[in-house]
């Protein structure tokens, strides 16, 4: 499938209420009857992958919806309100199991390596657009120009990278062309940072990728497998919560 954009530099593009495939979820902002979404339902019956993806435990904004969406590239706001998902002990109690349950039903979980230290390896923290992200980590920024973003782009990750359950994203974008295949998430979630990166450290290494953990100047994750390539940055993020960016790209 491939995806065009004017907004390339951007990760978000209309407001959720516009997508139809996220109107699925129960917990965003749109709620529309079965009968309303044909469309959407055909799409559930016909891509398992993607019916996986829309009925796993990930949440969006209900509030991005009402955010003004006419600038060219958005950043967003730490200092907005995000109720759907609580940083408190309980939520992470229920992300933590949730991740524990899907990893043990493929095999052992593992624990993280020691980390180590590299001289290129970046923070993205600052950074509020895909092809900043993109440029840091040394991802295909020849293919900035065929990214478009929207949410939809988050439930289109490889199983390596999926989000964690009850991960609630932020933004994302992504190229799926014969010559660029990038994706770029950005999610939170109430577990640590520790938590986070030992459930990605997991999915990736079970499916080949040699992993580094790294320490500074942020938590992260680089990993290759065959012509892939993953990052997996963590920091402490808003109201408590951690932050969590996952770019995964084919060389």
């Amino acid at each position: 499938m491939t995806h065009r954009s004017n907004s390339a530099s951007s990760f978000f593009g209309p407001a959720i209420c516009a997508a139809p495939f996220l109107a699925l979820s129960a917990l965003t902002a749109c709620s529309e009857t079965q009968d309303e979404q044909p469309y959407a339902s055909a799409v559930l019956a016909q891509d398992p992958i993607m019916a996986r993806a829309l009925n796993d435990p990930l949440m969006t904004d209900p509030d991005l919806a009402s955010r003004n969406q006419s600038n060219a590239v958005i950043a967003f706001h730490d200092s907005h309100p995000l109720p759907p998902l609580g940083a408190n002990e309980d939520a992470a109690s229920r992300a933590r199991e949730a991740a524990r349950l899907e990893l043990l039903s493929g095999g052992q979980v593992e624990s993280l390596p020691l980390p180590i230290e590299s001289s290129d390896a970046a923070s993205l923290g600052k950074f509020t657009r895909a092809d900043d992200i993109i440029k840091a980590v040394g991802s295909r920024d020849d293919c900035i120009e065929s990214m478009n973003d929207g949410l939809l782009w988050s439930t289109q990750m490889p199983e390596t990278s999926a989000v964690m359950p009850h991960g609630m994203v932020q933004q994302a974008a992504g190229a799926d062309t014969e010559r660029c295949v990038v994706r770029v998430v950005r999610y939170h979630t109430p577990v640590s940072v520790n938590d986070a990166l030992e459930y990605h450290f997991t999915k990736a290494t079970r499916e080949g990728f040699v992993v580094e953990h790294i320490n500074a100047p942020e938590a992260q994750l680089r990993g290759e497998w065959r012509d892939e390539n993953l990052a997996v940055h963590g920091r402490e993020g808003p109201r408590g919560l951690t932050e969590i960016d996952v770019i995964h790209w084919i060389r």
